[in-house]
């Protein structure tokens, strides 16, 4: 529609007929950018570094927490099959006077999420965190056992 012929023709009219016409790609680009949370959520799991392991009856998750309580960490699982590890590592208090020269030590959220298998047991997940080192354990379901073959009886008519 041109504004020109309704005798509107100022600059803030020309700037809102453009951004009335915004394309349809430019559009998509602001809408499907990602949201706030999204990005902190990503940054959270790339900076939490794990170790899994497969043991005959069970699943390990091993990570790194340094200097966490119990308190701080937090064990769920989500969507019936999706471990999730998460908590937060706080600076600790300062004395009055001291000032950081280097600080190199992570501080903030952190979180993993873990697709677990079919054979994961839900129900059975225990979580130890010994010298820093938090691991949590998932044990497996035991293999569903192969059906018998049915026996029909045939009957004479």
């Amino acid at each position: 529609m041109d504004l020109r012929i309704l005798g509107m023709d100022t600059p803030f009219f020309h700037t809102l007929q453009h951004m009335m016409d915004v394309n349809d790609h430019e559009a998509d680009k602001t809408f499907n950018a990602p949201t706030r949370t999204y990005v902190r959520d990503a940054k959270a799991m790339a900076s939490t570094p794990a170790d899994v392991k497969e043991y005959p009856s069970s699943y390990a998750f091993i990570i790194d927490m340094p200097g966490l309580k119990s308190g701080d960490i937090k064990v769920q699982v989500e969507d019936d099959n999706v471990l999730v590890i998460s908590g937060e590592r706080k600076r600790g208090e300062d004395k009055e006077g001291a000032k950081y020269v280097r600080m190199e030590r992570r501080v903030g959220k952190f979180m993993r999420k873990f697709v677990l298998p079919e054979n994961a047991n839900t129900e059975a997940i225990s979580a130890v965190c010994q010298d820093g080192v938090l691991t949590v354990t998932v044990e497996k379901l035991p293999p569903p056992e192969p059906k018998k073959p049915k026996t029909i009886e045939v009957k004479i008519a």
